[in-house]
């Protein structure tokens, strides 16, 4: 007899209520544009800096439209876990894990370690689960540390389902305070300490085998690491673990993977790394759904795959959604945001009201994907697909001919994978081979696409594209969580190849216009990828709109209207309103005033210094001057920062990055030491500069406050010397500009 709670909801969507929002929206709008229109009344007066203002400012109403489309309709959805237990486990659908590692130094092992035991401990069958660890450094040491920690896992496991553990990434769990050992067994609290320096001793093995040359010895099973490059060696795949009795409470499988790599064969990054973990997966375990998480993104609640079953099963139509993305959550992060990178207001408004259209981004980790649509299954042929595959579609998928037959399976709702995962391995390591995607669809058609640093994005427009949805699903706790870089290089450089990447789509055949014209992407949705792929482009207008005030206040000009003028008080609610719209937003969210600062500051010199580089690095690419390139952000699961006096303040090293907002810095400054000292010229017409340039020159000057400080900062926490120097000759040749146009 079929079980009645099989027929119970697993899901339900939410509208929010947003008036409010909508009508602070629409106010800001039309003060914009009553700017815009002050602008051209009196355009004809001013010349070239009020032109290049029109300009600016046209830019910065344009981003707020597609930011108010984005928000309008937000929704938040609630699933039903309860009702997809009672279902027999070999009903509930085969998952495949994926965790990317590319740096061991970068991306140190322990690390990796305790994302990989928080998914093989998840609340869900084990001989439903696989765990594919994907590392493209090729590390001895990262495949030691795995070995060592699955030694640990046999007894974390249990230890976690038996006493019900909820945080299951051994040290996040350890790092909070012991719990009371008063109102608890006497089991629990000997198996917790034994757990515990169960623990101890396997981080000092892995920091012991970082700290020697040769972590092991290159013998037995390591002795295929003998004289491997990062860049330069075969493929390496090692099953390290099968649940070969199908224990629904054991262990799930565990399954190493290090992609064949040669300096004539391009690699693709993460995306090259993702469809090896597809296909290697495809061949071994071949489930219906795959999880993606990056080596840092630890599960922090153990239910999370059940919550996501029920918004993938939670559908009549297959048709309907193609990913469940969980947004990406930050654990000790530093008290108020001072880099301005947790995102906790974005997640909140921003991407709940995408929600509301086509659904999220594909954020490139903590997201749960159907297999068949990665496979490039579009919803027209779904039903079609399950009757008769063309052949020469399936040879798209290379020469595997046991690929194939598993892509096959895959695209028609089927399974059927080998009996054990070493019968694939040999095929396995044909799938991984550099040289297998030549004359495929892999990257392009298929997959993980190419072209990109941000593949991640790239592939969840490509499903959109085709019509799919999907769906963002916020929980508490929080599904998965991450560490967000703690420095300013560190913060730079992952905001500088989104910005390189997210352009580079935008000004390709992939662009999202191109999308709604000719594929099913939704124009609200077109607009929603128009405002994340235009961040590199933002920092042309910002650039102008900052050094705009300087040139006005150098030469006496004038810029923005006078007190007298109507429009001075359009101008002074635009900036009212929209600093206290922002800040209710945050107040909201739960964050501080302090906290909303950091963040309008960072947005600020972010745009003028990463996004900027970002900008320039397409430019340079599409004048094939130099190509882009991945650079892997530098993770670090240490919480002594937040615990330090010096946490949040930033910090500098010789990157060029920091260069521009240097020289904004000293313009500015010296801009305000001329009002004070009265070195401007005469002004033209009675057109000067007033009280508007000074406020605008003032404001910018607190938002590149850490920039001032680290004029007389020293060590890390100092500009140095050589990027002080090349900003104050870039001042002083701009500074001798403004002269020259006012002799002139």
């Amino acid at each position: 007899m079929a079980n009645p709670n099989t027929d119970l909801p697993l899901y339900e969507r939410i509208q929010r209520k947003n008036a409010v929002q909508r009508a602070f929206d629409i106010i800001i709008f039309f003060l914009l544009l009553s700017l815009l229109i002050y602008r051209l009344t009196f355009l004809n007066d001013h010349g070239l800096t009020w032109l290049l203002a029109f300009l600016c400012e046209s830019w910065f109403t344009f981003t707020w439209f597609l930011v108010m489309s984005n928000k309008w309709n937000p929704v938040e959805n609630k699933t039903y876990p309860d009702n997809l237990l009672p279902r027999v486990p070999d009903q509930l659908p085969s998952l495949d894990m994926f965790v990317t590692t590319a740096d061991p130094v970068l991306e140190p092992p322990i690390i990796t370690v305790n994302t990989v035991l928080s998914l093989l401990a998840v609340d869900y069958p084990a001989h439903k689960l696989a765990c594919y660890v994907s590392d493209d450094g090729c590390s001895p040491l990262t495949y030691f540390s795995l070995s060592e920690a699955l030694k640990f896992a046999r007894l974390w496991i249990p230890f976690c389902k038996t006493y019900n553990i909820q945080v299951r990434a051994p040290f996040k769990y350890f790092s909070n305070d012991s719990p009371s050992f008063s109102d608890i067994s006497s089991d629990f609290q000997q198996d917790w300490e034994r757990m515990k320096v169960k623990y101890e001793q396997l981080c000092h093995k892995i920091e012991d085998a970082a700290q020697k040359s040769m972590p092991c010895d290159f013998t037995g099973e390591f002795a295929e690491f003998s004289n491997v490059e990062p860049k330069n060696h075969p493929t390496i795949i090692k099953v390290m673990w099968e649940n070969k009795e199908g224990l629904p409470d054991g262990l799930p499988h565990l399954v190493y993977v290090s992609r064949e790599k040669r300096h004539k064969y391009p690699h693709h990054y993460k995306a090259g790394a993702m469809n090896v973990l597809t296909r290697v997966s495809g061949l071994m375990s071949n489930a219906p759904y795959m999880l993606n998480v990056d080596c840092d993104m630890f599960v922090n609640n153990p239910k999370v795959v059940l919550h996501a079953m029920c918004m993938l099963l939670g559908f009549k139509s297959e048709k309907e959604i193609a990913f469940v993305q969980f947004p990406q959550i930050f654990y000790d992060g530093l008290k108020d945001d001072p880099y301005g990178n947790q995102y906790v207001v974005l997640n909140e408004y921003m991407l709940h009201g995408i929600s509301g259209i086509q659904g999220p981004f594909y954020g490139g980790t903590g997201c749960f994907h159907r297999r068949n649509i990665i496979y490039g299954l579009s919803p027209d042929n779904v039903e079609s697909i399950k009757g008769t595959l063309v052949e020469d579609k399936l040879l798209e998928f290379g020469s595997s001919k046991k690929l194939v037959k598993s892509v096959a399976h895959a695209l028609k709702g089927k399974r059927d994978p080998p009996d054990h995962l070493w019968d694939s391995i040999e095929a396995a390591h044909q799938v991984a081979s550099c040289g297998y995607e030549y004359s495929t669809s892999w990257g392009i058609e298929l997959g993980w696409r190419y072209g990109t640093t941000t593949e991640d994005i790239l592939t969840g427009q490509t499903i959109h594209k085709k019509g799919w949805r999907s769906i963002l699903w916020t929980m508490e706790p929080p599904a998965f969580l991450g560490c967000a870089p703690s420095g300013g290089p560190a913060a730079m450089t992952q905001q500088k190849r989104w910005a390189t990447g997210l352009l580079e789509i935008l000004l390709s055949k992939n662009c999202p216009i191109f999308a709604t014209l000719f594929g099913k992407l939704q124009l609200r949705q077109c607009f929603a990828y128009l405002w994340i792929f235009s961040w590199g482009l933002r920092s042309v207008p910002e650039l102008c709109y900052a050094t705009l005030p300087v040139y006005c206040i150098i030469t006496n000009s004038q810029l923005f209207p006078k007190v007298q003028e109507p429009a001075f008080y359009v101008l002074v609610s635009l900036l009212f309103i929209y600093n206290l719209y922002t800040l209710s937003e945050y107040l909201r969210a739960g964050q501080s005033v302090r906290a909303w600062w950091n963040n309008q500051r960072m947005a600020r010199i972010t745009t003028l210094t990463a996004w900027l580089f970002g900008f320039l690095c397409v430019i340079f690419k599409l004048l094939r001057i130099s190509e882009t390139v991945f650079e892997v952000t530098k993770k670090d699961q240490s919480s002594d920062a937040a615990n330090d006096d010096d946490a949040g303040r930033f910090t500098f090293d010789e990157s060029p990055i920091f260069l521009p907002g240097t020289t904004i810095l000293l313009l500015h400054l010296t801009a305000l030491v001329m009002i004070l000292l009265k070195l401007q010229p005469p002004a033209h017409d009675g057109h000067g500069s007033g009280l508007g340039e000074v406020f605008c020159s003032v404001w910018l000057l607190l938002w590149f406050w850490p920039f001032f400080k680290g004029l007389f900062g020293k060590g890390k926490y100092g500009i140095p010397i050589s990027t002080i120097w090349k900003s104050a000759a870039l001042a002083l040749l701009f500074m001798h500009f403004c002269r020259r146009n006012t002799m002139g």
